[in-house]
């Protein structure tokens, strides 16, 4: 087995479109560590970040973050330790089109 650590995944997302960050590969497992959300305007901003099992369509129960409010000019860090299998999307959704989203990890395959 062979474990890379790696950037996962980097978007700045439409405004109001989910939107996938990082999709788990076939024949791999991830550990998700971390994702930044950078509001690259002086404006507030909301912002999503859900997980769906196997990529399946985004329910209530998905989300990590719902509509949590980003000051203008700022980073908002999350440090998690998420584990994911094959497919398993993280999805981002931004009320705006001035933030950007960076998933940071491991993938083992």
């Amino acid at each position: 087995m062979s474990l890379t650590l790696k950037v996962l995944g980097q978007i700045s997302p439409s405004v109001t479109t989910e939107t996938d960050l990082y999709v788990v590969p076939a024949a791999t497992s991830t550990v998700v560590s971390t994702i930044t959300v950078c509001n690259r305007s002086a404006n507030f901003a909301t912002f999503r970040i859900s997980v769906s099992i196997g990529g399946g369509l985004t329910a209530t129960k998905d989300y990590i973050y719902y509509d949590l409010i980003i000051a203008g000019n700022d980073t908002f860090a999350c440090t998690f330790g998420i584990s994911l299998s094959t497919g398993d999307a993280v999805r981002v959704y931004s009320s705006t089109n001035t933030l950007s989203f960076n998933a940071f990890g491991q993938e083992s395959a």
